[in-house]
Order: C-alpha cells, then sequence, then structure tokens
C-alpha cells in the first residue's frame, strides 16, 4: 500500500505542473487561426496590480490555449509521418507598412521567349577551342584574353580604306552592342515602373533604318528650348508620326487638374484680375528712345526727294498785302498841303 500511495502522489505532484485546456472567460475572445492570433476583448483585474508579471504569464497562457484549442478542432491530415492542419483563408484586415509584393514583369526577350516556347539552357563554363589547345571560358576576362590570342591578326576587307584600324573599328562595335544593351536594360527598368520615357531613335549607320533615322532626326529637332520653333527644316519635310507631346517634351504637364467648387474657382479668378490690373508696366527709357530714333530715320529715309533747282533761275517772290490803297495817300512826296487852298 505504501508503494501505491507514493505513485499516486508522484502523480499528483506531476499532474498540479500542467492545467486544465479548458480556459473560461468571461467574454468570448476573437480568434483568427489564419494568422495565428487572438483578440481578448475581457478587461484587466485587480490581480495586475498586486502582481503584475504572473498575471500576464497567467493571462497570455490561458489565450494560446484557447488558440491552439481552435487549431486542433481544423481538420488534420498525416504527411511524412507528421500530423498537420491546412488553416484557412484569414479574418482580420491585418494593415501593412509597405504594399503587397508584385510579381516582377517579363522583359521583352522573356516574353517572346514564353509565347514561343524557348527554354532557358545554361551555357558551359569552358569549352575546347581546336586552333588554341585548351579549354577556353565563355565568359569573363579569361575569354577575353582567349580572344585575343586567337584573333592576334585581322583581315581588311577590299571595299574599306586599307589604313583602317580594324581592331578599332572591332572595340567600337562591341561598345555599340553594348550601349544599346544598356539601353534596352533601362527601358525595361522604366516599364516595369510603368515610367513615361521619351522614344529615340538607333542611328547606327550600319543598322538604322529609314524610319529610325527619321524619329531620331525629330526628336533632335524637337530638343531645343523652343521645341524646334526656330529650326530649319528642308523642303517638303514633315515630322516623323506616332511622336507625342510627351516624346517631344518630357516635362509637359499631362495630369488633368481637379474640378474646383464654385467658391474656390471665384476666388482664384478674382485674385488673377487684381494681379493683372494692379502689375504696372515697366517703361524702359533707353529702348524708347531707341525706338523713336528709328522711327524718325525710317520717316526720313521714306520722305521723296525734292526737285533740283536749275542754274540761273530764281524762284517767283510773291509778296501779299492786305487792301490796295488809294492813290496819293501813304506816299511821302504827295502829301498835299493842309489848310484852305490860296488863289
Amino acid at each position: 500500500m505504501d508503494i501505491v500511495k507514493e505513485v499516486l502522489e508522484k502523480q499528483a505532484k506531476e499532474s498540479a505542473k500542467y492545467k486544465s485546456i479548458e480556459v473560461i472567460k468571461h467574454e468570448e475572445v476573437k480568434i483568427d487561426c489564419g494568422r495565428l492570433m487572438i483578440s481578448d476583448p475581457n478587461s484587466f483585474t485587480e490581480e495586475l496590480k498586486e502582481n503584475t508579471e504572473t498575471y500576464i504569464q497567467n493571462l497570455t497562457r490561458d489565450n494560446v490555449q484557447l488558440l491552439v484549442n481552435s487549431i486542433w478542432q481544423l481538420p488534420t491530415e498525416r504527411l511524412d509521418e507528421h500530423i498537420v492542419v491546412k488553416l484557412p483563408k484569414p479574418t482580420f484586415a491585418l494593415p501593412r507598412a509597405r504594399k503587397l509584393p508584385v510579381p516582377k514583369p517579363l522583359t521583352k526577350w522573356e516574353q517572346f521567349a514564353k509565347a514561343k516556347g524557348i527554354k532557358k539552357r545554361t551555357k558551359d563554363k569552358k569549352v575546347w577551342d581546336e586552333e588554341l589547345g585548351k579549354w577556353v571560358p565563355t565568359y569573363g576576362y579569361q575569354k577575353f584574353k582567349a580572344d585575343r590570342d586567337k584573333n592576334w591578326v585581322l583581315e581588311v576587307p577590299k571595299n574599306i580604306d586599307p589604313m583602317t584600324d580594324m581592331f578599332q573599328k572591332k572595340k567600337d562595335l562591341k561598345n555599340e552592342r553594348v550601349a544599346k544593351n544598356e539601353l534596352a536594360r533601362m527601358k525595361n527598368i522604366a516599364r516595369a515602373q510603368k515610367v513615361d520615357v521619351p522614344r529615340v531613335g538607333f542611328v547606327s549607320e550600319d543598322s538604322a533604318t529609314a524610319k529610325e533615322l527619321h524619329i531620331a532626326s525629330t526628336i533632335a529637332k524637337h530638343s531645343t528650348a523652343s521645341v524646334g520653333k526656330f529650326q530649319e527644316s528642308l523642303p517638303k519635310e514633315k515630322n516623323a508620326r506616332g511622336i507625342g507631346v510627351r516624346e517631344l517634351i518630357p516635362g509637359a504637364a499631362t495630369k488633368r487638374k481637379r474640378p474646383l467648387d464654385n467658391k474656390t474657382e471665384r476666388t482664384e479668378q478674382i485674385e488673377t484680375v487684381q494681379k493683372i490690373l494692379n502689375k504696372r508696366p515697366k517703361i524702359d527709357v533707353e529702348k524708347a528712345v531707341q525706338i523713336q530714333k528709328r522711327e524718325e530715320r525710317i520717316e526720313r529715309e521714306n520722305k521723296p526727294a525734292e526737285p533740283k533747282k536749275k542754274k540761273g533761275s530764281h524762284p517767283k517772290q510773291v509778296k501779299k498785302f492786305g487792301k490796295k490803297p488809294k492813290s496819293g495817300i501813304g506816299r511821302k512826296g504827295n502829301r498835299k498841303p493842309a489848310g484852305r487852298k490860296r488863289r
């Protein structure tokens, strides 16, 4: 009997360490198994002030126990000797600091390869070169060294200048390909971020088409501060089609303004009118004097020339008088003596 009593006491002590899985709450808690989250609306008791740490530990344990109980109520299945459950869809709208990640958009080549069923193949790191008689890497600076050892001499074609540097020409073609690939890469980035970029033409003398040259010429002509207003054009020259304001003027505003209410629109119109009425014109005195002098000079130049005078001829002078005086009056020698006439 002593042995049985000891076993029962030992079992009672071990069971005292673990609490029951049944948790009683005054108000029902909200459990979201999809997010493994529980929301407890019950208020705190006075025990929180007396023993804070113990109260929080017990509260956390009870809530976690309720969450585990709800998970075990879901349908289970065995997978690789393990019992698993499939969580349902979340019901709680959890806010995020950032937007949800979206899949990376495909490039033009990736879209074409996907449509045509082209699969990406991995290149071998090294291949056997018969001329050099050794293994040569397919990329990297070691590949460049192998090409230099292999193509140590280049033939000059007959249709070009024999003094042409073929090594420099080959280097320029490589730089051109690198620049073209970099331009395509930047366009893919802009397309992924939905950024409008001006279209340009690829003006290579070897691979550019007439359409690309026409587009490049039109964009270059309109790339001035006046948007090509004062650029000279060839006779019967037309701009390339399909080029809009965004491409010719990248900084042009294309967003529509938000419609205003009547009060705000009236206030803005009144402010505009007051600015116009209160604005005083600036008078440039020097510029006004120059304009006046220029007008006088033009008037003198446009004035008809006077006829030349003949030699020995004098112009007739006509003196105008008032009333014709009476005979004898007004002349000094014809005055009659005053007084009575004597015989």
